[in-house]
């Protein structure tokens, strides 16, 4: 599905169409995969250096049935610009709860959590950046998701906090995450449902760009379709596990 604007917007509300210098979609492949794991290493190593060492290759978590990978590619040369990962909660616990639980109001409800954003440092950084986020969004809306769930240090929960992600551990404050080893993060999330009305009424300055501004250059076709979460859940596993050879990737549409 070619990616519209996010939209339940009145009538009268004008949709612009804008073309970009890259395309954004999930990733069907091995390959596909490599390619956002070389993205997030480098990213890593420039803020991160003691966890980017264990980035190099693809984690289990990457081939996993409820995982979804945005791959953002460059038109000029196909080369890899961008990525972030979703899991779902539909049929195991979030990686975040093998450090902290989760809020009891947030339980029953269908989750993912967003992990491993990287972009390149070329031009338009934070446009990929924000791009990803609108295709994560729009994946979310269309398979019925409640919250993104996402794990910050600092500075970077500034930058969430600009997209309206809450804190929703406020008394926990930055707490030890075993699937980013072990460095302090603060647990937010944003309701899914709500995010349009609230920029709406906030005037947020990428309103128009999410949900007034169509965009075909981002293609999220293939998503499966999520049911809340049964009571009982497979446990976690380390998202740092390395992928065992031959493991079978999941491949969006299958």
């Amino acid at each position: 599905m070619k990616l519209e604007s996010i939209k339940h917007v009145s009538a009268a509300s004008t949709i612009t169409e804008e073309r970009l210098p890259f395309t954004i979609r999930i990733a069907r492949s091995e390959a596909d995969i490599r390619k956002a794991v070389a993205i997030r290493h480098v990213a890593y190593g420039r803020h991160v250096p003691e966890l980017a060492g264990k980035l190099k290759e693809p984690e289990a978590c990457d081939f996993d049935p409820t995982t979804t990978v945005f791959l953002a590619e460059s038109k000029f040369d196909g080369q890899p610009i961008g990525s972030m990962r979703i899991q779902s909660n539909q049929s195991r616990q979030l990686s975040v709860e093998h450090s902290v639980a989760l809020p009891s109001w947030i339980d029953g409800s269908l989750l993912v959590e967003a992990t491993r954003l990287g972009v390149t440092q070329r031009d338009r950084g934070s446009l990929v950046k924000s791009l990803l986020f609108k295709a994560v969004l729009a994946y979310c809306r269309n398979v019925g998701v409640d919250w993104i769930v996402i794990t910050a240090r600092p500075p970077l929960d500034q930058m969430y906090e600009t997209f309206t992600f809450q804190d929703i551990l406020p008394e926990a404050g930055y707490v030890p995450m075993a699937h980013v080893g072990n460095i302090p993060h603060k647990v937010m999330a944003i309701e899914v449902a709500t995010v349009e009305n609230h920029w709406r009424a906030l005037s947020h300055p990428l309103y128009k760009l999410f949900f007034l501004t169509e965009h075909p250059d981002i293609d999220i076709e293939g998503y499966p379709v999520l049911q809340t979460p049964s009571p009982i859940m497979e446990t976690f596993y380390p998202l740092q596990t390395p992928a065992k050879s031959g493991f079978t990737p999941h491949l969006a549409g299958t």
